[in-house]
């Protein structure tokens, strides 16, 4: 298959696509064990010691988070954005081209077109001309295209071809060779979180080089990894073929009972269809396709949504998995957000939960800027998250959910 870079003047003709102690993100049942343990009357003067106390120590800091109107105000939104995104900036993690900043990438681009910031837009330039535009190590994997998401919205602006020259020979090559399976990994995108990796990048090619085949060959490729893992009884996809019942006497479930389903794989989906539909023109024809996963998938997202506005690891075993996490709940606040921006939605069902979500949110953030309790680096389901976990992804999450956030009507 051939795919050629076009043109300025061609791409002009295409049609327009549209620190202190942090705060404790969720409740968390160990703590409210011990809590029953001490008589309620002690208890309360405990509470009101404390209370005075920290006040007293801090002068009043500890409320000093905006709540309820000023965290939808659009001056805090921003201000939070650039102060999440510059905090990261500070302390760098991984790879520049590593799957994990190509997440924190697709926010930091976000946060850009919300604040027009300079120092930001350099970051990023910066960062590709450094890694000389290239995707990560292996042409194989849609890990290591997740980088190109931004070579291609920058080339859009600069329209400079070796933004996305190594990006056109990577996809080339993925296309026209077969993946290397073993194991589970029997198909191209074999787990979930490749949804978000590789399809908004092809989908971006395919628009940017006018060829439409990508936009067929990313078609072939979800379907297939849809076929592969998702439910149709839980509107949820299983993370890879470990996760699926078979009914073989291996099966993996949770404590409960249930199916295991990871909150951030799914996380990874719901942000990676956001990200396509805001591509995909209206009249294209496997659109409606990827619209009523959508909307399968949010409403029953929004269902397991836990009362602190955050979702647990693990999201149909909620109490196994005390404390929210951030990076799942962030991918779930900038998609329904953006679902409700784009009409996807119905605002008076999904505007609850997204306000729920950015509050819980919020409460991740400490007074420097850094996103804690997100997930290390995993597969699966895991209680290893607090208030020191912190992850570049989890950023990213946050930064894109802050980008849709900001624009919703009424969100107070």
């Amino acid at each position: 298959m051939q795919i050629d870079l076009i043109s300025e003047a061609t791409v002009a003709t295409l049609p327009k696509l549209r620190s202190r102690q942090p705060r404790k993100c969720g409740r968390d049942t160990r703590e409210a064990s011990v809590a029953t343990a001490i008589p309620p009357g002690i208890r309360n003067i405990m509470k009101k010691s404390l209370l005075m106390l920290l006040f007293a120590a801090v002068g009043g800091a500890v409320f000093s988070q905006p709540t309820g109107k000023e965290l939808f105000g659009k001056k805090y939104i921003r201000s939070v954005m650039l102060k999440a995104a510059n905090w990261q900036l500070q302390h760098p993690k991984h790879d520049p081209r590593d799957w994990t900043n190509g997440a924190l990438y697709a926010g930091i681009y976000a946060t850009w077109e919300t604040t027009r910031s300079k120092p930001l837009y350099r970051a990023m330039t910066e960062m590709g001309e450094k890694a000389q535009w290239q995707p990560f190590k292996r042409w194989y994997h849609a890990d290591d295209i997740a980088i190109c998401q931004l070579y291609l919205d920058l080339y859009r602006r600069e329209k400079k071809p070796e933004m996305i020259q190594a990006t056109v020979d990577t996809v080339k090559k993925f296309i026209a060779h077969p993946y290397p399976t073993k194991g589970v990994e029997v198909i191209k995108w074999w787990w979930c979180d490749a949804l978000f990796m590789a399809p908004p990048a092809l989908v971006k090619l395919g628009l940017v080089t006018a060829n439409a085949e990508l936009l067929k060959k990313n078609d072939e490729y979800y379907r297939e990894c849809y076929d592969l893992l998702y439910d149709r009884e839980e509107h949820l996809f299983a993370r890879d073929l470990n996760f699926v019942i078979k009914n073989d006497g291996k099966d993996r479930r949770e404590s409960n009972g249930k199916k295991i389903f990871w909150s951030r794989g799914n996380g990874w989906v719901m942000a990676g269809l956001a990200r396509i539909l805001e591509e995909l023109p209206d009249d294209y024809p496997r659109r409606p396709f990827y619209e009523q996963l959508f909307r399968e998938m949010a409403a029953k997202i929004i269902s397991i949504q836990q009362p602190d506005g955050l979702w647990r690891t693990s999201l149909l075993d909620p109490d196994a998995y005390p404390g929210g996490e951030a990076s799942g709940s962030g991918f779930y606040c900038y998609a329904l957000a953006w679902g409700i921006n784009s009409g996807l939605l119905e605002k008076a069902t999904f505007l609850p939960a997204v306000q729920k979500a950015w509050t819980g949110l919020n409460r991740c953030v400490n007074e420097e800027g850094r996103v804690g309790w997100v997930q290390p680096i995993d597969g699966n389901p895991r209680r290893n998250v607090n208030a020191d976990s912190w992850e570049v992804y989890g950023t990213g999450a946050f930064l894109l959910a802050g980008s849709e956030v900001i624009k919703l009507k009424n969100s107070e």
